[in-house]
């Protein structure tokens, strides 16, 4: 069976790369018919973060990316918390030990002294094995004396193994020159590195894939070297290339504005997120795709960058060879334009238009604390009515605070709407459309109250600038918005004729200065 696995570090609040690193892992498996599991890669107490277990659990869980093995989920494959799992590190760099890894004793001191002195001399080295050479007897009588040591790997001492590949880059150069001399696998702490931890796990819990990020590109030699020399089976990776920052620099939890709990904060549809994040970097044809000798072949056409897909559609289409080999950023833009789409699939059927009223209801309620119509239906009114205008539900009280509320008709948008009506204009067009609007019979929002504006406006003989602009300053104080007629609709008969009111002579004359 396909497994794969999502191992974050508990070092702060989940972010965009992270969230999208799930759902590669996610889309991956579910299209193979697999499961994934949920791993905590928390050896590093110094930088752990409280509570950021919990927050990456609730991110993963408000997107709808449901892990089949985790904390909280049962599973033969835990713990799930790699503090949890340390004397099996600790058996295996004893299986190393014995053949392709050494006890080093050197001090901190003495290591940054050996760094520099290679450095000056021009080698790449970054160690010159200096505890490679000791004795049995030597490294049992200092490990007996209680002298702090870490495990090393002999990297003059590996077998041999196939050529790397990657199911997103291909074939890859031999990158062992890039790699630290005699990489440590275990530290003084006796906490393994991640190198060592995360072989070991994958191993263990049975990961036939490996899906993470591009980063690690340059420890895979090191991976594939420590699989050899324990004779496990490797499983398959694919390396992810990274979202940036539109000017190219490398986005960090550090900046706010990636966190994914301020997009749960500013209300974005979690399908909408997913939609955005999969097709960031998902779409180019590989060259070696069509190689039928690459490991990659079998590419097909990847959706445009702002295709409109459902997390089941995705998973359909999914293809990590379609994957650009380039890194991406997260254009704000098409977040806004996929957000918008993914809303109008919602509210198109009843439940989905109950769900979106019943997600804003409270802060609406909080908003408009003296409003009698917050109501969920009178919200689900309100959808439908900015329909076209909507890129996020939270902005309903930004686009239609009258909704809810009295229009301020003294704000300066309303003033400046009246600047050039005149007061005679104004006060017919109120009048004559109040006088009007009285007679229409019941049902209110069956009326065709279009038709009579446009006739009106016809007997009247002005323009829609003077005729619609004096209606929807008494009904919105706002010069943007609905036609004046569903206005009229959703307001209901009380609402709108108690706004048709002709304003003071001395307020349509300070409108005109």
């Amino acid at each position: 069976m396909v497994l794969l696995r999502f191992a974050p570090s508990p070092t702060g609040a989940l972010h965009l790369g992270g969230l999208r690193m799930a759902l590669y892992n996610h889309l991956y498996a579910r299209k193979h018919g697999g499961k994934w599991l949920l791993r905590i890669e928390d050896t590093d107490s110094t930088r752990t973060v409280p509570g950021s277990v919990e927050g990456i659990r609730y991110a993963l869980e408000w997107a709808g990316l449901e892990y089949d093995f985790g904390p909280g989920r049962d599973g033969s494959h835990g713990p799930y918390f790699q503090s949890e799992r340390l004397d099996l590190y600790r058996t295996y760099s004893q299986k190393l030990l014995e053949v392709h890894a050494y006890r080093c004793f050197c001090t901190p001191d003495r290591l940054a002294e050996t760094r520099e002195r290679l450095a000056r001399t021009g080698s790449n080295a970054t160690y010159d094995k200096a505890c490679l050479h000791l004795t049995d007897e030597e490294v049992a009588r200092r490990v007996k004396a209680g002298e702090k040591s870490i495990i090393r790997l002999n990297d003059s001492n590996l077998p041999t193994r196939p050529p790397a590949t990657d199911l997103v880059f291909g074939q890859l150069k031999d990158a062992h020159a890039s790699l630290q001399t005699d990489p440590v696998l275990l530290k003084t702490d006796l906490f393994p590195t991640y190198h060592l931890a995360s072989v070991v796990d994958d191993h263990e819990m049975g990961i036939t894939h490996v899906l993470r990020g591009e980063e690690w590109l340059p420890s895979l030699p090191l991976h594939l070297d420590l699989y050899a020399s324990l004779k496990l089976p490797t499983p398959k990776f694919a390396h992810i290339p990274l979202l940036v920052n539109p000017d190219g620099s490398k986005m960090s939890k550090r900046n706010g504005d990636v966190q994914v709990i301020d997009y749960i904060r500013r209300g974005w549809e979690p399908s909408a997120i997913l939609n955005w994040l999969a097709l960031a970097g998902w779409g180019a044809r590989n060259p070696e795709c069509e190689d039928k000798s690459s490991p990659i072949h079998g590419h097909h056409d990847a959706p445009d960058s702002t295709a409109i897909m459902s997390l089941d559609e995705i998973i359909n289409e999914f293809d990590l060879s379609a994957m650009t080999h380039r890194s991406s950023s997260l254009d704000p833009a098409k977040l806004e334009y996929i957000n918008k789409r993914h809303l109008m699939r919602t509210w198109s059927n009843p439940e989905g238009l109950e769900d979106l009223a019943e997600k804003v209801h409270e802060e609406i309620k909080e908003r408009f604390p003296s409003s009698q119509y917050t109501s969920v239906d009178h919200i689900k009114d309100a959808i439908l009515l900015l329909e076209g205008r909507l890129t996020n539900i939270n902005d309903i009280p930004i686009h239609a605070p009258w909704l809810f509320t009295e229009p301020d008709l003294k704000s300066k948008e309303a003033q400046d709407m009246l600047k050039r009506i005149s007061a005679p204009q104004l006060e017919r067009v109120i009048t004559d459309i109040k006088a009007k609007l009285r007679e229409v019979p019941e049902p209110w929002k069956e009326f065709d109250f279009l038709g009579l504006l446009h006739s009106e406006q016809d007997r009247l003989g002005y323009s829609p600038k003077v005729f619609m602009k004096s209606l929807r300053h008494a009904l919105t104080g706002m010069k943007d918005g609905p036609s004046v007629a569903e206005t009229m609709r959703v307001l209901g008969r009380e609402r709108t004729l108690s706004r048709l009111i002709v304003p003071p002579q001395d307020e349509q004359s300070s409108a005109k200065l």
